[in-house]
């Protein structure tokens, strides 16, 4: 926005003033957040309670809500920020290039089946247009989540870029310190790595995912057999 553009606003919120109108800060239309405890202990019963979620102004965005894919026995849990438009069109969770790319990754690198693995999102619903969603949409989410992650119990969790790290753990920490860590998370383990999409953007990093995928190989493996 340039300066021409700020001084049109603030002449007219000015006029707006002098017509006696006052100015509150905005509020979140959203529903209080819902505690964890609150939510059903099985699994598909979870399930049924995010597909007809109406906590945030989301669900008018959405086709559907994209609860995840995969094992409910998992060995690994990956984690996505946002639903895409192309995920939310299709209702897949192996959409497009970098959707090929971590199928690829899971079963050529990791040597499992997707179906030894699940992937979901930390927020279920894709946002409005190419919009973030806002921190009390994130925060609506958060409790599901947390209980997906509970019911499932996977061996280990992975983070797929930056957004979905912060959203898991409110850790802001710069991403490049916080990837390939091997963090305590509960009773099990995070490793933060690239998303697909960065990747195929920046093939150059693709070194540095290999590593990455080579500790999860090596940390799984520990797991499972300790």
């Amino acid at each position: 926005m340039n300066s021409y553009q700020n001084l049109a606003y603030l002449e007219n919120l000015y006029r707006l003033q002098s017509l006696g109108f006052d100015y509150v800060d905005p509020i979140s239309p959203n529903k209080p957040q819902m505690q964890t405890s609150q939510l059903p202990n099985t699994y598909q019963s979870l399930c049924n309670t995010i597909m007809q979620c109406h906590l945030c102004d989301l669900s008018k965005s959405r086709s559907q809500s994209m609860v995840g894919f995969g094992s409910y026995t998992p060995k690994i849990v990956f984690i996505d920020a946002f639903v895409s438009s192309a995920e939310d069109e299709s209702n897949s969770y192996y959409t497009g290039p970098a959707r090929t790319m971590l199928r690829d990754m899971i079963e050529k690198v990791l040597d499992l089946s997707i179906d030894d693995v699940y992937i979901t999102h930390a927020v279920k619903c894709k946002p409005f247009g190419f919009q973030q969603p806002s921190p009390s949409e994130c925060n609506s989410c958060s409790p599901y989540l947390h209980k997906q992650l509970e019911l499932l119990a996977p061996k280990l969790i992975v983070t797929l870029g930056g957004d979905a790290h912060a959203l898991l753990t409110h850790d802001k920490s710069e991403f490049e310190s916080l990837r390939g860590a091997y963090i305590p998370y509960g009773n099990t383990h995070i490793i933060p790595m690239y998303h697909p999409a960065f990747l195929v953007r920046n093939p150059s990093s693709k070194k540095e995912a290999m590593r990455d995928l080579t500790l999860i190989k090596e940390k799984l493996s520990k797991v499972q057999f300790s």
